[in-house]
This record gives structure tokens, C-alpha cells and sequence, in this order.
């Protein structure tokens, strides 16, 4: 037990925004906190859920505030990290240059103009989507949509664990090494699985269409990470999950619209 919570407060203190207590960080605890990882994609949801059911006591004239509120919770909650790496890759691919100088960039602090245009175009299409959603409530559709935290959190530490990877040093390389690689994949398969069949079961055409999304977005990712890097990197985990989330919230309108 002791042993599953240093796990959890390695993962939340790296992927959450939340105060988490301060404990050593070991090869032990550190090798299976990609398995905990979803649990913040969990935590995302449930607060996106939590949201969508105070929203009809906060008589809005509007739904613009309620999806403001939903656009940013998933940064209150993470700190946004993921939003880091999506600003990262997004202009190391806007460079068009070699390989080795993507990398180069993504290592670099400072956020370029397209890493700036991507977030703009990031936070527009999740603000659009999510007025979308409240101008029609469906607690089905925001539970979905919850749960595709899990997912995305799930495949992206399936990824971290199975994919090559870019560099032989960084974050991500560090927890891969140290990672107990089969546990930690049967970890993400299980997170992804259940997360999946929530989703299937709640809303077959709904979930179906955002779990379709989701994997064809998935393998794409590990098509462009070989192609362009050479493999994985956090930053290109993040990249993922940013763009995951978003085709989830719209696959969820799609199958929406389809059941009319």
C-alpha cells in the first residue's frame, strides 16, 4: 500500500497542480508512476463533470462562461504541462527543419510564434466545442467526455512505455528506463480498456465515434514521432494528449449530432 501511494504522489506531483506531500523519489516509486498517470485524467474528468452539473444551478444567460470554465479547468487541474509539450512540438513541426534542430527547438524555454498561433487555435476550437455542448446539456455526452481524460492518459503511457524514443536523456526517458516496462503497459492497456468501455456502454455512437477519433489519432502520433524525431519525447506526449482531447470533445458533438 505504501509503495502504491509514493507511486500516486510521484504522478500527481508531476502531472497535477495539486500540493502533494514531499516524499524520495526512487527507482521503485518512480518506475510505476506512469500506471498512476490516468488517475489525473480521472481527476480532470471528474471536474469536468462536477462543473457540468453546478452549471444549470448558475443561471448563465449563455453558455460561453460555463465553457470558458470547462476550456481551462484541465490547465487549473495539471498546471498544464501537456500544453507545454503542445507548444513545443508545435513549432519544432512549423520549422520544417532537420531533425536533430526539431529537437533543439523543443528544448528551448521560450515559446516561438506558432507555438503561440497553435495554443490560440487549441483554446478557440475547445472554447467553440464546449459552447457547443452546454447549449444543448447532456449529462451522457460530459460524462463521455470525462472518461476520455482517462483514455488519453491511458494511451499516452501505453506509448511512453512501448514507443522508441527521440533522446537518450530528458523526463520521459528517465521514467521509460526506470519503468517496470510490462506493469506499466498492462497498467495503461487496463486504464484505456475500462475508460473505453464506459464510454461504449454509456453512449454506443457517441463513445464509438470519440473512441474512433482517439485511436486513429494515436496511431498517427507514433507514425509522425518516427517520421520527424525519431521517436518519443514528453513534449511529444503531451502534443498527443493536447490534440486527443480535443478530437474526443469533438467526436462526442459528431455522434451527438448523428443521434440528432
Amino acid at each position: 500500500m505504501k509503495g502504491f501511494w509514493e507511486t500516486v504522489v510521484v504522478a500527481f506531483s508531476l502531472y497535477s497542480a495539486l500540493p502533494m506531500p514531499q516524499i524520495p523519489w526512487n527507482k521503485g516509486n518512480m518506475g510505476y508512476a506512469m500506471a498512476a498517470f490516468p488517475l489525473v485524467g480521472l481527476l480532470v474528468g471528474g471536474a469536468q463533470v462536477l462543473w457540468a452539473c453546478l452549471v444549470p444551478q448558475m443561471g448563465f444567460s449563455t453558455p460561453w462562461v460555463a465553457a470558458a470554465v470547462a476550456a481551462i479547468l484541465p490547465v487549473a487541474v495539471t498546471g498544464g504541462i501537456h500544453l507545454d509539450g503542445f507548444c513545443d512540438v508545435s513549432d519544432a513541426l512549423a520549422s520544417h527543419a532537420s531533425r536533430e534542430k526539431k529537437l533543439e527547438i523543443m528544448k528551448d524555454s521560450h515559446a516561438g510564434a506558432f507555438a503561440l498561433i497553435a495554443l490560440g487555435c487549441y483554446f478557440v476550437l475547445t472554447f467553440a466545442l464546449w459552447a457547443e455542448l452546454y447549449a444543448a446539456p447532456s449529462r451522457r455526452a460530459e460524462i463521455l467526455v470525462g472518461l476520455g481524460y482517462l483514455l488519453s492518459r491511458g494511451m499516452a503511457a501505453c506509448s511512453v512505455v512501448s514507443f522508441p524514443k527521440a533522446k537518450d536523456s530528458g523526463l520521459l526517458r528517465t521514467f521509460s528506463d526506470s519503468a517496470q516496462k510490462r506493469g506499466v503497459f498492462l497498467w495503461g492497456i487496463s486504464w484505456s480498456a475500462l475508460a473505453a468501455v464506459g464510454m461504449v456502454a454509456l453512449q454506443p455512437v457517441q463513445g464509438g465515434i470519440a473512441l474512433l477519433l482517439a485511436a486513429l489519432w494515436f496511431c498517427y502520433y507514433f507514425y509522425k514521432s518516427r517520421r520527424e524525431f525519431g521517436g518519443i519525447t514528453g513534449d511529444l506526449a503531451g502534443w498527443f494528449l493536447t490534440v486527443c482531447e480535443l478530437l474526443i470533445l469533438a467526436g462526442v458533438l459528431i455522434g451527438g449530432r448523428i443521434l440528432g
